[in-house]
């Protein structure tokens, strides 16, 4: 099989970054590509809400479906839809990783609950621990047993689905990373978050909500790089380079 025979990764835009973050970081399909080391010549970014609209499942080699501003319990038209593809792709198998807006579409569209956080804004780097149910998992099991991720988040998966395992909690959320199957992950923190984007984002959220009551240039302090969070994208693109070569 040669380059142009391989199937290229889509990559499901569900917003956009604030400006002042994609001036100096780009959009969130670029952190993507940048945090993924993945290559930009084999991805395929699909903006829904400009009402592009990807193929059927079965042209890709895989998905990963991004954050948002928007929220899944507006049920807007192009989220529906990305929730019925996600469907379709389920019953390929097709390799998936949804984060944040990507990993709440995903719980909803397979039968879970979405919502506000009763808490309100899980915001900063945060420390996730692993469940035991994560002990065997392909993508996870390498992972320690704590580590940290980089979190925004307004709304969150109040209840998995059914067909759903729990990998991962935080203090704030139980449900930080679901496999809902042999090639589909999903975490409410942001793997494709560089210390850098986080450092840029607390001042943009503390100019934009000054009512909330939340520190957010206080928490600045706090924001590291996270390696080990990034290390399951890292799982995920390598995942589809094994499959790539199997094919081949």
């Amino acid at each position: 099989m040669n380059q142009s025979d391989l199937k290229p990764l889509l990559i499901l835009q569900t917003g956009q970054a604030p400006e002042p973050i994609r001036a100096l970081h780009g959009n969130f399909p670029q952190m993507f590509i940048r945090q993924g080391n993945i290559d930009s010549q084999q991805v395929i970014v699909i903006d829904l809400q400009a009402g592009e609209r990807p193929l059927p499942p079965h042209h890709y080699a895989g998905a990963v479906i991004t954050g948002s501003r928007s929220m899944v319990t507006e049920h807007l038209e192009w989220s529906e839809y990305a929730a019925d593809w996600i469907r379709q792709a389920m019953l390929l198998d097709l390799p998936m990783l949804g984060a944040c807006y990507g990993h709440q579409l995903m719980a909803y569209a397979l039968g879970g609950e979405v919502g506000y956080h009763p808490q309100g804004i899980e915001v900063g780097t945060e420390e996730i621990e692993l469940l035991p149910a994560a002990a065997h998992d392909p993508w996870v099991s390498g992972l320690p047993a704590r580590f940290n991720a980089n979190l925004i988040h307004l709304q969150t998966v109040l209840q998995a689905p059914a067909c759903a395992t729990v990998l991962a909690k935080s203090a704030h959320d139980p449900h930080q990373i679901l496999r809902y199957g042999p090639n589909a992950v999903s975490t409410q923190f942001h793997p494709e978050f560089s210390a850098a984007i986080m450092k840029t984002y607390l001042p943009w959220l503390d100019q934009q909500a000054s009512d909330d009551h939340v520190d957010y240039l206080g928490k600045l302090q706090n924001i590291g790089e996270t390696p080990l969070s990034q290390g399951l994208l890292l799982a995920f693109v390598d995942s589809l380079g094994k499959q790539r070569a199997l094919a081949g």
